[in-house]
C-alpha cells in the first residue's frame, strides 16, 4: 500500500471512498497517532493508520415507485430516471429517491451499506434520462474504476444560436459565495478540470432557441449547465444558472441524459443505450417556435377587402387598418401634414392644416416624384404602426392577427416581416370593382383607373398570396369565406406544430 493515498487504503475496508474521506476531514483520522486532515496524502511504509467512524443507521427503506428499467441482468441496471426525483437521500431529501425504489425492486441492495447502495453515477434532480445502477458493490467498483472510459451523451435545449459544434475546458469549482452553485474558477484558484463538447442538432426559426447534443468527459458538478451558462447559451429553465427570462421558459431545467455507452467489465461487451426525452422537452421547443400568425389582406381598390377585414373582426381576429392609418397622418398636427405643408405652401392643405385627399391625389398624379416621396413617407410611417401592432397582439396572446394592407407588395414588404405573414388576395372582376368605387365614394372611373395602375396587377398579386377570396357574389358569401379563411388558419398553426414535433422527434429517433 506504501505510495498509495489515504483515502484509497482506508476504502479497502467495508467505507466507501466518500465516507473515508468525510471522516478524515472531520478530524476522525490520526498517522502514528498525529491528527491528519488530507485524504490525498501518500502512506508511508510502517505507518499505522487508525479511523474512528461514527456509527450510523446506513439503512435505506425500500420504497415502491414508478421505474422504468431499460435493461438489466445480474450485475447492472439501466433506468431512465424521471425528471424532478432525487437519486439518493440527501438532507434535504431523505425519502422518495430513486436509491430507495431501486431497493424496493432489487433487495439484494440491501447488502450494501451507505445511502446510495449501487448508485455508479448521479444526475441532477431536474436532468432526466439514462442512469446505471449496479447490483452489487463488486460490480459498482469494477464500473467505477473505468467510469472515465464511458460515453455520456445529453440533449440540452439552451437559449441562443452556439456554433455548430464546440467545446469548453474551463475548470469548474465551488462557487466563492453560494454553495450550492459552482463556478468556474482558475486551476490554481481551486478549479478542476473539465471537458464538454457539443453538437447543434436543430433551433427554432427565430434563432433564439437551440437543441444541442453535448458528450461529457469529465464528470464535475453540474457541469454542462456550467459551462454553456458560462458560454452563454444557458439551459432554459435552469434556476440556478439561467437569468430569469430564459429561466421562465420552461418547467425545468431542459436536460437530458440521452446516450450512454460503457464496456461490461465482466463480459468486455459493447453496451449501448438510447432513451428519448420525456414529452415536456419537445414540448417546450415547440413552445418558443409558436408564433402568432401575422395575417395580410390586400385586393385592389373596390374588391371588398376591408369588409372582409371586418368579418374576420367580428370572428374574434384583431385588425390593423393601413387606411386608417393614412388617414391619421393626413390628419391636422401630423407630421406628414407638417412634411406636405411645407413643401408645398399649404396648396395641398384644408383650412384647419389636415391633408386635402383630392388635392394630393391630383397633384401626385402630375408629379411622380411628389408621389414617390409621400407614399416612401406614408409608408415608413405604416410599416413601423404594422409591426408594433402584432408585436402588441403577440404579447396580448392572440393567436392571430390581421393587418389590411393594400400595398403590401408595392411596397416591397413581402420579405421584410419575422415570421411571414399569410397572404389572403381579396379579389372581384374589374368592372364590379369600377362600380363599387363609383357608388359608394364617388369616384369616376378615370380615378379608379389610376390609382389601379399604381398597384400590382390582380392576376399578379393572386399568384403571389397564399389565397384567394372571391368576392364576387353576396355579402353573406364573403362571411362564410371569413369563416372558411379562420379554420384554414387554425389548420395552419396544427399542421405546423405536427411537423415541427416530427421533425424534432427524427433527431432522437
Amino acid at each position: 500500500m506504501a505510495g498509495k493515498r489515504l483515502d484509497c487504503v482506508l476504502r479497502d475496508s467495508d467505507c466507501s471512498r466518500a465516507t473515508v474521506r468525510k471522516a478524515i476531514l472531520a478530524g476522525q483520522c490520526c498517522v502514528d497517532g498525529v491528527l491528519q486532515l488530507r485524504p490525498d496524502i501518500a502512506v508511508k511504509t510502517g505507518q499505522r493508520v487508525t479511523l474512528r467512524l461514527t456509527q450510523t443507521n446506513s439503512r435505506l427503506a425500500a420504497e415502491q415507485g414508478e421505474l422504468e428499467l431499460l435493461w438489466q441482468d445480474e450485475h447492472f441496471v439501466v433506468c431512465n430516471k424521471p425528471a424532478r426525483l432525487t437519486v439518493h437521500p440527501c438532507p434535504s431529501c431523505p425519502e422518495h429517491t430513486l436509491a430507495q425504489r431501486l431497493l424496493g425492486r432489487f433487495p439484494q441492495l440491501a447488502l450494501l451499506d451507505g445511502q446510495r447502495p449501487g448508485i455508479v453515477h448521479r444526475l441532477d434532480k431536474d436532468t432526466s434520462g439514462l442512469l446505471l445502477a449496479a447490483l452489487d458493490e463488486n460490480a459498482r467498483l469494477a464500473m467505477s474504476e473505468g467510469w472515465r472510459n464511458v460515453k455520456k451523451d445529453y440533449l440540452a435545449l439552451v437559449s441562443g444560436l452556439p456554433p455548430v459544434a464546440g467545446q469548453c475546458r474551463e475548470p469548474l469549482g465551488r462557487h466563492p459565495t453560494v454553495k450550492t452553485k459552482m463556478s468556474v474558477p482558475a486551476l490554481s484558484c481551486g478549479g478542476k478540470s473539465a471537458h464538454t463538447e457539443w453538437t447543434r442538432l436543430w433551433t427554432t426559426p427565430d434563432k433564439s432557441v437551440s437543441l444541442l447534443c453535448v458528450r461529457i468527459h469529465t464528470g464535475r458538478t453540474h457541469q454542462i449547465r456550467v459551462h454553456l451558462a458560462h458560454l452563454g447559451y444557458p439551459l432554459l429553465g435552469d434556476k440556478l444558472y439561467a437569468p430569469k427570462i430564459v429561466r421562465d421558459r420552461a418547467p425545468r431545467q431542459m436536460l437530458h441524459a440521452w446516450k450512454l455507452e460503457f464496456t461490461h467489465p465482466y463480459t468486455n461487451e459493447t453496451m449501448r443505450f438510447s432513451c428519448p426525452p420525456p414529452c415536456d422537452m419537445p414540448t417546450c421547443a415547440l413552445a418558443v417556435c409558436e408564433r402568432m400568425q401575422r395575417v395580410v389582406i390586400v385586393g385592389n381598390p373596390g374588391s371588398g377587402k376591408s369588409t372582409f377585414a371586418r368579418h374576420l373582426e367580428a370572428l374574434g381576429l384583431p385588425v390593423f387598418s393601413a387606411d386608417k392609418e393614412v388617414a391619421s397622418l393626413y390628419a391636422r398636427g401630423s407630421e406628414v401634414a407638417g412634411w406636405i405643408g411645407q413643401r408645398m405652401g399649404g396648396a395641398l392643405l384644408d383650412a384647419d392644416g389636415a391633408v386635402n385627399k383630392n388635392a394630393l391625389f391630383a397633384a401626385m398624379r402630375e408629379d411622380s416624384v411628389l408621389r414617390k416621396d409621400i407614399e416612401t413617407m406614408a409608408h415608413a410611417f405604416v410599416r413601423v404602426a404594422v409591426e408594433a401592432f402584432w408585436t402588441q397582439q403577440e404579447a396580448l396572446g392572440a393567436p392571430a392577427a390581421v393587418a389590411e394592407l393594400p400595398l403590401y407588395f408595392e411596397c416591397g414588404w413581402q420579405n421584410l416581416f419575422t415570421p411571414a405573414p399569410f397572404v389572403a388576395n381579396v379579389c372581384c372582376p374589374r368592372p364590379a370593382r369600377f362600380e363599387r368605387l363609383m357608388s359608394a365614394r364617388g369616384w369616376n372611373e378615370e380615378k379608379a383607373a389610376v390609382l389601379e395602375s399604381w398597384q400590382w396587377p390582380e392576376d399578379r398579386k393572386k399568384t403571389a398570396c397564399d389565397v384567394t377570396v372571391d368576392n364576387s357574389g353576396g355579402a353573406e358569401a364573403l362571411e362564410t369565406a371569413a369563416r372558411v379563411l379562420l379554420e384554414t388558419l387554425k389548420q395552419r398553426r396544427l399542421e405546423t406544430g405536427k411537423n415541427r414535433m416530427r421533425e424534432l422527434a427524427a433527431l432522437w429517433q
